[in-house]
């Protein structure tokens, strides 16, 4: 019997895929066995659950984990992995592997990794241990200060880690709504584009300063603040497309405030990987990008479509990697 080490440790969110993760599950637990994969599991009992169970899982010695479930999923696994990985002497984050077997409504993050919804090919790459290393990307929480720049030094009241996109403003509402209503029974693919039309019509911009690497970047009115290491949100909206994974830097997009017209217009530039082209908006790449509010209300920030608390924030790429499946 392989060590703890080198088991799998599959943690399943039995309520992702709007009920369909145990038909799933079932089917995947006959092709693990039959690829010969060992592993261990466990099954959430609730949201953030995953999270426990990936902590408890690492301090055990388990450093191959597949999650099974959408990407709120891949973000609690990785949450309970970073806390542990970064809060024990002599562990790294690179001695730690996440594969996905994708089940939930939301499958954005597995796009940049070639992985689709196929059981029998991802079975087939987690057997041959097909991996990459990606980035790791550490969101910090401030309390609120006087001084925008006080943030640089200052300390954290709590954190948070992302595989892929993380958002200030308009994303973060709709991220919100989209996660009160499954909280209130609510399922299904429209759920995204619901609180998508509600919020266009709703949400109002705020004012913000940022920091890139250190250096004020903007300050001024906001429609959204984009940050990732990955390409897609939303089901394939693409709000940093020329973010690469493994290359040590963040991607940022500023949008500024736009009339519902004029956002209308540019929307399919989303979807074309061609929304950089629209003049107004401010892009680049840094390894830190800090944002505090500017004379406007704390808004939202979400990573990897989770609510984690309100500006200011500060996103920080990690210095290790973490290895993930990759077709």
């Amino acid at each position: 019997m392989p060590g703890t080490g080198e088991l799998w440790f599959t943690i399943v969110n039995l309520h992702a895929g709007s009920g369909k993760t145990v038909s799933i599950w079932r089917k995947a637990e006959i092709l693990l066995a039959e690829a010969g994969i060992p592993y261990d599991n466990k099954y959430t009992d609730c949201k953030y659950h995953a999270t426990e169970i990936a902590f408890q899982a690492a301090s055990e010695g388990y450093r191959k984990f597949i999650a099974v479930g959408g990407d709120g999923t891949i973000h609690e696994v990785l949450e309970g992995i970073m806390k542990y990985a970064c809060g024990t002497e002599s562990v790294y984050v690179s001695d730690f592997s996440i594969a996905v077997i994708p089940i939930g409504s939301g499958n954005d993050w597995i796009r940049i990794h070639g992985i689709n919804r196929n059981l029998e090919r991802t079975i087939e790459l987690i057997r041959n241990e097909s991996l990459v290393r990606q980035d790791v990307v550490r969101l910090s929480v401030f309390d609120p200060v006087a001084e925008p720049e006080q943030l640089l030094s200052a300390e954290p009241v709590r954190t948070s880690y992302m595989v892929n996109i993380g958002g200030v403003g308009f994303d973060a509402r709709v991220c919100e709504r989209v996660n009160e209503q499954k909280l209130g029974g609510k399922k299904g693919k429209l759920l995204y584009i619901n609180s998508l039309l509600y919020n266009l019509f709703h949400f109002k911009p705020f004012s913000a300063t940022v920091f890139c690497d250190g250096r004020k970047l903007f300050e001024g009115g906001c429609f959204s603040i984009a940050v990732g290491t990955g390409k897609y949100s939303g089901g394939g909206l693409r709000q940093t497309p020329d973010a690469v994974f493994d290359d040590g830097l963040l991607d940022y997009t500023v949008i500024p405030p736009f009339s519902v017209a004029r956002i209308l217009k540019e929307a399919p530039k989303l979807f074309t990987g061609r929304l950089l082209t629209v003049k107004e908006l401010i892009y680049g790449k840094c390894k830190s990008l800090t944002v505090a509010p500017f004379r406007s209300r704390a808004e939202l920030v979400e990573v990897d479509g989770e609510i984690v608390g309100n500006v200011p924030v500060r996103f920080d790429v990690l210095p290790q990697q973490i290895n993930v499946l990759h077709a």
